[in-house]
């Protein structure tokens, strides 16, 4: 049956059947979470960034406040893949067959942009914004006393938040295909799509511009290959409807 066949109801149980299957296999994800979240933790508190501080639990609930947040973040990770084809399977009825099988690829880059992105974060930005904040407090004569909950907290705030805004190729590519946007439509926008990536990249860097320019500029690139990707997009998506379209008559 085609989407546009479907009626209202049938559409919102179609919904309803692929978001139960996300939410339960999110569940199971997470109790696989707790399982990996020890060897992860130990391993992030045996880095140079993580040495060079004393981290301490002011709350006897910090250590769990800590698997928790890496459980659940793990969970994500291990079941994006099956929130995206659950995604794909309630879209894929009202798409040609090539757009079907293009868009299902996407999946994987998901994944892989994903963590291009934590790894971007956490490699390359984040070992410069803690040399920043410890020689703003050695320059103040401050002694830091930094709690473990607070101190993963601020990795996971801002590694995670990366990994998301890499998807935006992805997501630019599957809304062309959708025709929902087009590569004109973002060229139009650019100056106003360029303030808000600004306005993230200070959001989650410190007010330093060494920092927010390491944030702005790859934010800045990833756009520009957004577009480049939706005006490829959009030609095979033009193409292939043509051919559809020529096969039915």
């Amino acid at each position: 049956m085609k989407h546009d066949e479907m009626s209202v109801m049938e559409h919102i149980t179609e919904l309803r059947k692929r978001l139960v299957i996300a939410v339960v296999f999110f569940f199971v994800a997470v109790i696989a979470g707790f399982l990996l979240s020890r060897p992860i933790i130990i391993y992030l508190q045996q880095t140079d960034e993580a040495k060079s501080l004393t981290l301490n639990a002011f709350n006897l609930t910090d250590p769990l406040m800590v698997y928790m947040k890496f459980a659940f973040i793990i969970a994500f990770v291990i079941t994006s893949p099956i929130i995206l084809y659950q995604l794909w399977s309630f879209v894929s009825p009202g798409l040609y067959e090539k757009e079907r099988k293009v868009t299902l690829s996407y999946i994987p880059i998901s994944l892989l942009l994903f963590l291009l992105g934590i790894s971007f974060s956490y490699f390359i930005l984040f070992p410069f914004v803690i040399d920043f904040m410890e020689r703003i407090s050695t320059d103040l004569d401050i002694n830091q006393v930094i709690g473990v909950n607070e101190y993963f907290s601020f990795l996971l705030q801002l590694t995670v938040p990366f990994g998301i805004l890499f998807q935006l190729p992805v997501v630019i590519m599957f809304l062309t295909r959708l025709g929902i946007v087009t590569p004109m439509f973002l060229s139009k926008v650019r100056k106003y799509a360029y303030f808000v990536l600004l306005v993230i990249a200070a959001l989650i860097t410190p007010p330093e511009l060494a920092s927010h320019l390491m944030v702005s500029i790859p934010l800045f690139i990833l756009y520009e290959i957004s577009i480049w990707i939706s005006r490829i997009s959009y030609r095979k998506a033009q193409k292939a409807r043509f051919e559809e379209e020529n096969i039915k008559k």
